[in-house]
């Protein structure tokens, strides 16, 4: 009697479908999967524009902020910790594929989720380093617990920028660099890493191939590192990769000619499949910088910009949505992308290969 049932259940598991593999999905939820994106409002319901991207466009990601930019004033989704919990709730409600909810945690003046809204606040990456080890994993437990509380499950951070220059518009002088020393930035993020990930919080590095040499800020224009960038720049980046716990890398909006004549990094095949995937041997999402910063927006036109990211092998394009406000820029890059495709511009198969990374990172979420 056992030998039949045995016989019966794995004839029965036989007829089973197979399960569908990721790339059966149809080309616009593969398209919606690559775009992140921004938006205003504490609140949504059914007919908020947002909403409408998740259900028709397949939005693969949304990013909150606190504050608006374009308008230099007032909050933008964050007012307290019960209005975050039910937004993105909300909004994870209506996805078909769970969305990756992300924010800029990071600590010290880079965090969206601060002490006047109910949040817990940590010290800058620089102020933790240097207090040593237990600070740092005291600091990514609490904001890896403060940010799954309410739903979060992806922090850009941490910044793994190496402090070459402490006057750095956007790294030094902000503190946002753990260390000068590319060894204690690598130790430093991979126990703050390690303590988003015990948290259920994906982690992603940023910014590669390293912006802590840059004299000038990419939010504002294109910032040339030719002649300050150097090769130690990559250590954190070659060490953590080797440790194989990171979750998702970002580009960053920077030109090196050493590197790529022609393009920024965030546009660089020779940077992102080359150096990256080739050299390094990455083989997990890389999503880009804003691309509404000055340094690709005024460089390049959407369509442009878009097309050389996706060539490049990046596999998220991340539209903040803030220092520029389009209430449809998710439609719009959707059906550029789509466009782009269509005429053969960039291989279906392109487009594929980034959703199943995605796809295989979703799954990983708790």
């Amino acid at each position: 009697m056992r030998i039949r049932l045995a016989a019966l259940l794995l004839l029965a598991l036989c007829l089973l479908p197979s399960p569908t593999p990721a790339r059966a999905a149809d080309l616009d939820t593969m398209i919606g999967q690559m775009i992140l994106a921004g938006f205003r409002g504490f609140s949504v319901n059914r007919n908020s524009t947002i909403v409408r991207d998740i259900r028709e466009r397949h939005l693969g990601g949304i990013i909150l902020f606190d504050y608006d930019m374009f308008w230099g004033s007032g909050r933008r989704n964050i007012k307290s910790v019960d209005q975050v919990k039910k937004l993105i709730a909300d909004l994870q409600a209506n996805a078909a594929i769970p969305l990756f909810m992300a924010v800029d945690q990071e600590g010290g003046k880079v965090q969206r989720l601060k002490k006047e809204y109910g949040f817990h606040e940590t010290p800058s990456a620089a102020d933790l380093c240097a207090g040593g080890e237990f600070k740092v994993r005291t600091a990514g437990f609490m904001v890896g617990s403060t940010l799954s509380s309410v739903g979060f499950n992806l922090d850009f951070a941490p910044v793994v920028d190496v402090n070459v220059d402490p006057d750095s518009p956007a790294i030094g002088r902000l503190g946002r660099s753990f260390s000068s020393d590319p060894e204690q930035v690598a130790r430093c993020a991979s126990i703050f890493m390690g303590e988003l990930h015990r948290a259920g919080v994906l982690s992603c590095l940023k910014h590669f191939p390293g912006h802590g040499s840059a004299g000038t800020d990419s939010h504002k224009g294109l910032t040339d590192v030719t002649g300050t960038w150097s090769e130690a720049e990559l250590i954190p980046y070659r060490e953590l990769i080797k440790s194989g716990k990171v979750d998702m890398i970002m580009t960053a909006h920077i030109f090196n000619a050493h590197l790529d004549p022609k393009y920024p990094a965030t546009l660089s095949k020779k940077v992102i499949t080359g150096l990256l995937r080739g050299q390094l041997g990455f083989q997990g999402v890389v999503v880009t910088d804003d691309m509404n910063m000055g340094a690709i927006a005024d460089e390049y036109g959407r369509r442009e910009a878009i097309r050389r990211a996706i060539e490049a092998g990046a596999d998220i394009l991340l539209f903040g949505n803030n220092l520029a406000y389009d209430e449809h820029i998710v439609e719009k890059v959707h059906a550029t992308v789509r466009s782009l495709v269509d005429d053969g511009t960039i291989p279906e198969a392109r487009i594929e290969q980034s959703y199943d990374r995605i796809m295989r990172l979703k799954a990983s979420l708790k």
